[in-house]
């Protein structure tokens, strides 16, 4: 009996790290979309747009997509199996492609903003990837699943920037629109593979079971957790956007801004070969406090100055900031449900995560263009403050309900 429990488990175990390879794998392609449109987006919705307060406009209906996206992709999940939901995300990833270069040879930004649109519904199946990771895996391995995943996303730094690199000028005089059209052929590629992900459909009893939703994100611990979500993804994304429209502002080229794009990436992702081991020693709350202060800190750099230099080195630290912030708050979210709540717990901190940044994205532009590129880094601030004092005292209460439990099992009669 026990050989075959044993042998159950070391399939499971297997079957988890196939499926952690699989959708690092998906993860580098799908970031090869969203870093398209983040490079290119900006840009392109300035030469379409009617007026220039609207050129962050088609990254803002990105962000709209992975709000939008996000719910469906977990009752989809649900109902059907992730499996499932990864091969819709990947087929409207194509559509992205497709539409994008469309809308880029006939010159209509309606069209190029339901195309970015599109990929960030994409963009949201693939943030589930992280989750997916951790099915079935161990306590331990969590973490480790959910940053080994992130990780794939270096390969979406270099491959993303690049691809834009390598075709922006293949259909001269349409700036960007063959870039769209090999990210279609990339989108398809990451189908076959996401194809291959063993998750088999849910169990009929997981598709009631678990506590009611109320219940679970009123915890102290998921209200810390989404909080800091919350403010991780959308400053990143306020920065991020703002970036290359603010480096073409103050004369610095489009491959500049490319160079910075890609490694801000790169940092984005980069340090997720080490951030679970980081969680696992050090706990997720402080990996996500170091992450608010560095993006708070990016802010500052780009306070600093307004050369090439200044705007890089923003970039990269805030990449590095957003890569603990957002893997230690997903990690947070990990402990506050059981496996059967794990679909509708899950969206619905993506929804909250991206629905706060389709809120701020629509922002951006305005704030960018009204009150120039420093109004843009002081908003980070506030928000961050915010959050490491949420983040402090959850942390605090849970120690010092630890601290009154143990005392509890030593003097069972103090009370």
């Amino acid at each position: 009996m026990l050989d075959v429990t044993a042998a159950h488990e070391i399939a499971a175990e297997a079957r988890v790290r196939a499926n952690v390879v699989r959708l690092a794998a998906a993860q580098a392609l799908t970031g090869a979309n969203s870093a398209v449109i983040f490079a290119t987006g900006a840009i392109v919705g300035a030469t379409l747009a009617p007026d220039m307060s609207f050129a962050t406009v088609p990254i803002s209906m990105y962000v709209v997509g992975l709000a939008a996206g996000t719910l469906p992709t977990g009752a989809i999940s649900r109902r059907f199996g992730r499996r499932v939901a990864f091969v819709i995300g990947t087929g409207l990833g194509t559509l992205t492609g497709l539409l994008g270069s469309f809308a880029i040879l006939h010159g209509s930004f309606a069209l190029f903003c339901i195309a970015t649109f599109l990929g960030g519904l994409y963009g949201s199946v693939a943030q589930s990837y992280r989750f997916a990771a951790a099915d079935g895996a161990s306590a331990a391995y969590r973490p480790k699943a959910v940053s080994w995943v992130m990780a794939g996303g270096v390969f979406a730094g270099v491959l993303g920037p690049q691809l834009v690199q390598w075709t922006m000028d293949v259909w001269q005089p349409y700036l960007f629109a063959f870039s769209f059209l090999v990210q279609a052929a990339v989108a398809l590629i990451a189908m076959g593979i996401v194809a291959g992900v063993d998750m088999p459909k849910p169990a009929p009893a997981d598709l009631h079971g678990g506590r009611p939703l109320v219940t679970i994100v009123t915890q102290p611990r998921f209200i810390a957790a989404a909080l800091c979500g919350v403010i991780s993804y959308p400053m990143m994304n306020l920065v991020m956007t703002s970036a290359p429209l603010a480096m073409q502002m103050c004369g610095l080229s489009v491959s500049d801004s490319n160079f910075g794009i890609q490694w801000h990436i790169v940092a984005m992702y980069g340090p997720s070969f080490f951030t679970g081991a980081l969680i696992a020693r050090f706990g997720a709350p402080k990996v996500v406090a170091v992450g608010l202060l560095l993006e708070a800190g990016a802010a500052g750099i780009g306070l600093s100055g307004l050369t090439a230099m200044h705007f890089w080195a923003t970039l990269i630290v805030l990449g590095v900031g957003w890569n603990f912030s957002f893997i230690g708050a997903s990690a947070l979210v990990l402990e506050t449900h059981r496996p059967q709540e794990r679909n509708k717990v899950q969206a619905f901190n993506d929804f909250l995560v991206f629905g706060m940044m389709a809120l701020g994205s629509f922002s951006s532009g305005q704030l960018l263009a009204s009150y120039g590129w420093s109004a843009v880094n002081l908003v980070v601030f506030p928000p961050v403050v915010l959050g490491l004092v949420v983040l402090s005292l959850v942390s605090w209460a849970r120690r010092r309900r630890a601290r009154l439990d143990a005392a509890m099992g030593e003097f069972p009669d103090a009370v």
